[in-house]
């Protein structure tokens, strides 16, 4: 029962992050964003881990370098689709990269049961109605970025395997630093790369900070509930952090979206409960 509720807090804190960091996004460079709520992740994580007298070895320095690597790429597209299209519309769909541990545990012989069937099936209907929206002469389009939400979705998996495996024998904390420790150089090279400013007014250099304070702090809480329960346990609740991203969308940013694509979100939110409810 903990461990699902480190698992639900860390869904809702990535929700927050991820509604600041793209509302920010439209307003401020996305490589900005990225590197400077990776610095302030950065900053947390090494007061946590100094504190902790908890610092990674090398099995959790490479699994977290996977997962930092796999995560900021992930986060950049997530960020950049929430940019120039509907959040409600992109979360849920950023959501479904959940399939991909499913896809692993196959690979190892595992085999699912007809709930997360039902699950991948829905995540996929869902994915292409809220994916789906009506221009003025009446076709049907893909919704703006959509393509960059599942760029993300694959990355976010990728992100949450990685980070279970750097997390086994007592190493929550660490990985989390070492996470950050990959993803920081790696947003700066990008920021430097693209000649992008750094310097952001005081009022987003506050709300930039507390994206980086909210994700770092909902990977901890993660790793730690990948530590003391079952990764398919918390998953399903670790998952859910687009309903708040949605949520925080239609009653800040009165979002409007019609309604298969509702329908498309639901559908695609229920998918990734099922799927990970395996």
């Amino acid at each position: 029962m903990f461990a699902l509720a480190l698992a639900l807090a860390a869904s809702v804190s990535w929700g927050v992050a991820d509604f600041l960091g793209g509302a920010k996004s439209r307003a401020i460079s996305l490589l900005t964003v990225v590197a400077v709520s990776q610095l302030a992740g950065l900053a947390l994580t090494a007061v946590i881990v100094t504190g902790a007298q908890s610092f990674p070895d090398w099995r959790t320095a490479l699994y977290a370098a996977i997962a930092g690597t796999a995560g900021v790429v992930a986060v950049a597209a997530f960020y950049r689709g929430m940019a120039i299209g509907t959040m409600s519309v992109i979360a849920p769909v950023s959501a479904t990269g959940v399939a991909i541990p499913l896809g692993v545990a196959l690979a190892r012989g595992e085999r699912p049961g007809q709930i997360a069937l039902i699950g991948i099936g829905l995540a996929l209907i869902g994915v292409v109605l809220a994916s789906a929206e009506k221009e003025p002469d009446g076709k049907r389009s893909i919704s703006a970025g959509v393509p960059l939400a599942l760029a993300a979705a694959i990355g976010f998996g990728i992100f949450f395997l990685a980070l279970a495996k750097a997390s086994e024998g007592n190493q929550a904390l660490a990985a989390s630093f070492a996470l950050r420790l990959t993803t920081t150089p790696l947003a700066l090279a990008m920021l430097f790369a693209f000649r992008r400013p750094l310097r952001v007014s005081r009022p987003n250099l506050y709300w930039l900070i507390a994206v980086g304070v909210l994700d770092s702090g909902a990977n901890v809480l993660f790793a730690l509930a990948t530590s003391k329960g079952l990764l398919s346990l918390v998953s399903v609740a670790g998952s859910l952090y687009p309903v708040t991203t949605v949520l925080l969308a239609q009653t800040l940013l009165h979002e409007r979206v019609a309604r298969h694509q509702k329908l498309g979100v639901v559908a695609a939110l229920t998918g990734v409960v099922l799927i990970s409810a395996r």
